[in-house]
């Protein structure tokens, strides 16, 4: 099931996507449940939003794929390499990504993103996956110039703008034959099998919860393949994940 988040006669709602149509939720499913109001609005007539905005964190996996981790300079990481980005970095799909002016290098990561469901505290790795509500799509947008300057990487990922997501969330997605793929202005930058993972998404729930509590509503970003790079102003950036859609964003500068 594809949920969508979107805007229509200036109110935010929730609908289950059917082909071309919203079939308009009561309220937030996950809180809400899945009741209908038995509207229904075309998707050509409504603008879809972030699926959903995180309630306290994205948590996000650094170093999680083999190629990437190499690209980076370094081995990957025994364990989960995890950092936060904050929800003001939220923005939804077909948004504009901002290139801040304190910024030289900013690039793109496409990335799988899971959506939590319940609260999760050290939960294992064998019922994790009973905490999710569903999957989307994510962009762990980074100023690395700022990244290696900071030797840290709270600014250099958490700009207003720097975590596009969408453009729906799919309650029932299964990872195991889906591939994920980055593209800028239509040339493929990143390209890999989501098998390619170092630390499964069970894993990294399990490893996460047992740091700080997980809350419905926040978001894992579980880590970008090989290929990462630079976007510049007037840049359309594509991140699509088999059974999910494609993630669209703009580029410009900050004014």
């Amino acid at each position: 099931m594809k949920i969508a988040r979107f805007s229509h006669s200036d109110a935010i709602r929730y609908g289950i996507v059917d082909e071309q149509e919203l079939v308009v939720l009561s309220g937030d499913p996950m809180f809400a449940g899945f009741d209908t109001t038995g509207e229904r609005v075309p998707v050509a007539d409504a603008a879809l939003l972030a699926p959903v905005i995180p309630r306290s964190k994205v948590v996000c996996v650094g170093k999680n794929y083999h190629d990437h981790a190499a690209e980076m300079g370094g081995e990957a990481p025994a364990e989960p390499l995890l950092f936060l980005k904050p929800n003001t970095s939220v923005i939804g799909p077909g948004d504009t990504i901002v290139r801040p002016a304190l910024s030289e290098r900013v690039e793109h990561e496409g990335e799988l993103a899971v959506v939590i469901g319940r609260i999760a505290k050290n939960v294992t790795a064998e019922n994790a996956l009973d905490y999710v509500f569903g999957y989307t799509i994510g962009n762990d947008v980074t100023a690395r110039d700022l990244q290696q300057k900071d030797g840290q990487w709270t600014r250099a990922k958490g700009f207003d703008t720097f975590c596009p997501l969408g453009p729906v969330i799919e309650t029932e997605f299964d990872s195991a034959d889906a591939t994920i793929q980055t593209r800028v202005n239509g040339e493929v930058r990143q390209s890999a099998p989501l098998s390619d993972m170092i630390h499964s998404v069970a894993e990294i729930i399990a490893y996460a919860s047992a740091v700080f509590t997980l809350l419905p509503g926040d978001v894992i970003l579980t880590g970008t393949p090989a290929g990462v790079g630079t976007v510049v102003a007037g840049d359309t950036v594509e991140v699509e994940v088999t059974g999910l859609g494609i993630l669209r964003s703009i580029v410009r500068d900050a004014r």
